[in-house]
């Protein structure tokens, strides 16, 4: 079956439907593929990106303005620092001007309604690069990476330990219910995913055949996991709540320990970075032969050249 993704949007998985996830993952693998074969495309010649962003980035800056401007298109990076974002002018009237000028549109910045203004009002294709809720685009890396170790995502099993309200562990939890993936929250009382968001995914689960499970003990959520993922215990924005957050996540952390409770020698371990060893991982983790985040950082490039040339 044929999907027309022309002119869509990405501002959480919530909007796409499994096959066309698999769509975008199957492109995905395309196109790194040709990148591996050193093929040469140009197919955004002609065409322009906005990037802003409020928040500051490594991955989702580089994927984007590499992925598009190997395909001969021309992005242009603007901070909250340069254009009248919200402040002088108004989201609306800003989404239309951007609109007007450009081809498409990224945003990664806190609040979740900024993106999808942009995307109500200025009538091209944005992407939501990360906000306070949500981060479509590494989830897609991540089920791009666990599909190239294991072949399938249905029937795997991946436990997310730490933050589990953050927005890559509530990004997760959509992505794994819908494409048939299990998914088990391993988190302190408190920092667990809230009961809206875990109401819509155990429907997706329902359809997909996936378990979603929420646990505070460690070892029983991690038992039988193929994939240990983790991600920062202090979100940008939350630095205040440092010494307490290290505290109450420290039993937590992903050590050989931990590895090792899942029962599986195969298991990988998997982070969306910037990673704090010492913290949520382990040097002798992350550095292992198990760790898989260098090919998830990279797959962050080539899932998003998918996604802008499936919706431009």
């Amino acid at each position: 079956m044929a999907f027309n993704l022309k002119g869509r949007s990405l501002l959480t998985l919530k909007d796409y439907s499994p096959e066309e996830i698999t769509l975008l993952l199957e492109l995905s693998h395309q196109v790194k593929r040709e990148h591996r074969a050193g093929n040469l495309n140009q197919r955004f010649v002609g065409k322009t990106l906005a990037l802003l962003f409020e928040k500051r980035s490594t991955r989702t800056r580089c994927a984007f303005e590499t992925a598009f401007g190997e395909e001969g298109g021309h992005p242009v990076f603007l901070s909250s620092a340069d254009i009248q974002l919200g402040a002088k002018e108004s989201i609306e009237d800003t989404a239309r001007v951007l609109g007007r000028m450009f081809d498409a549109i990224q945003f990664r910045g806190f609040k979740q309604e900024m993106v999808e203004s942009l995307a109500e009002y200025s009538g091209v294709p944005v992407y939501n690069g990360l906000t306070d809720l949500y981060h479509p685009t590494q989830i897609l890396a991540d089920l791009m990476t666990v599909q190239e170790v294991f072949g399938t995502l249905k029937g795997i099993k991946l436990a997310f330990l730490g933050d589990g309200r953050n927005n890559v562990a509530r990004s997760l939890l959509i992505g794994c219910s819908k494409m048939g993936t299990d998914y088990t929250v391993v988190a302190p009382d408190g920092l667990q995913p809230d009961s809206q968001t875990l109401e819509l995914c155990r429907e997706y689960a329902q359809r997909s055949g996936s378990k979603i499970e929420v646990t505070g003990d460690a070892k029983q959520g991690v038992k039988d996991a193929d994939v240990l993922y983790t991600d920062v215990w202090v979100s940008m924005g939350e630095e205040e709540k440092s010494r307490e957050r290290l505290e109450t996540l420290r039993p937590y952390q992903v050590d050989e320990k931990m590895m090792a409770a899942t029962g599986k020698s195969e298991t990988i371990f998997m982070h969306c970075l910037p990673a704090v060893k010492g913290n949520e991982v382990t040097f002798e983790v992350i550095e292992s032969a198990a760790s898989r985040v260098w090919d998830e950082a990279e797959n962050r490039k080539h899932t998003i050249k998918a996604v802008m040339l499936a919706t431009i």
